[in-house]
């Protein structure tokens, strides 16, 4: 079996990296490999790596860029996606690839299911909706992993703005009245790693019996600000020296960006768990975790 690993310098595409790197038989791209925004480009790497099993762990994901860069959001976060599953599809290759909450509407309160009608509000959501649809049509064996709120260690996400804001500022106004689950890149990492070990080496079969779309999230959920001041609670108990010492809870209308976001991004995993027997862990435990590796790293450079 030969593993295409698609997006190598990302937050779960460095994850699987980091735990792979030792397999013979795993080849880890990114987009200075491979432009995911020129499809003849994508199928010229394919045939020349002939991969068993492609993982996609690439995208467009600035969601508010993508609103004025909608041909290159699309280019990449669907076009690429239909490329890379018919081209399995005529191969006998199995594809993983990896959605959004923002596929869905963001209205209630109800934790979304994957049976839900999708109803994206951004053209970020519409771009992966119709990655997601191309792959289901394209008779690939196939596993969607839906997922929300990545963060890790490196990379541009949430978690390493609030660490250093925290630091630079005394107070923050944050986002209450969205809800979701922060979910680790590692956490996401787990969950592919388990999948392939069921797996063995017949993804393909594998997936054509259990695959389709799978909500992948760490349990419970949270508001931006929640979030914010755990992490900030959860640094200081690791001795970060932190500034802020205020976090004013404001609604969306508060904070106006050029994309709409789902108020309501929680997601539902009994379909994770009766598939593939998949507990994950609560976002705080998964927080706590990503903070030691932060504040381990920290120490380590200092001594």
């Amino acid at each position: 079996m030969k593993i295409l690993l698609i997006g190598r310098h990302g937050q779960v595409g460095g994850a699987l990296e980091a735990r792979w790197a030792s397999r013979a038989d795993l080849v880890a791209i990114d987009q200075e490999d491979v432009d995911l925004s020129q499809t003849d480009a994508i199928s010229a790497a394919l045939d020349g790596i002939q991969p068993t099993l492609i993982i996609n762990a690439a995208a467009f994901t600035n969601v508010d860029a993508a609103e004025s860069s909608r041909e290159t959001a699309f280019a990449v976060n669907a076009a690429a996606p239909k490329v890379l599953a018919t081209w399995a599809a005529r191969h006998d290759a199995a594809l993983v690839h990896f959605s959004t909450d923002y596929v869905y509407g963001g209205s209630g309160s109800r934790p979304w299911r994957e049976e839900d009608q999708p109803a994206p509000l951004n053209v970020y959501g519409a771009s992966k909706l119709a990655g997601d649809r191309a792959i289901a049509e394209s008779g690939a064996a196939h596993l969607i992993l839906r997922t929300s709120w990545v963060y890790a260690t490196e990379g541009q996400n949430f978690l390493r703005t609030m660490l250093r804001l925290g630091a630079e500022r005394d107070a923050l106004a944050i986002v209450d009245d969205q809800i979701g689950a922060p979910t680790s890149a590692d956490t996401l990492a787990d969950i592919v790693e388990q999948i392939m070990m069921a797996a063995g080496e017949s993804p393909r079969e594998f997936l054509r019996a259990k695959g389709g779309v799978v909500q992948a999230v760490c349990r419970g959920g949270v508001s931006w600000r929640g979030f914010a001041e755990a992490i900030f609670a959860g640094a200081r108990a690791r001795g970060a020296d932190l500034l802020v010492r205020e976090v004013r809870p404001i609604p969306t209308s508060e904070y106006p960006t050029p994309a709409q976001r789902p108020l309501n991004s929680r997601m539902a995993l009994d379909r994770l768990h009766e598939r593939f027997e998949i507990t994950t862990p609560d976002w705080k435990d998964a927080l706590a975790t990503v903070l030691d590796q932060v504040y381990s790293v920290g120490r380590d450079s200092d001594a």
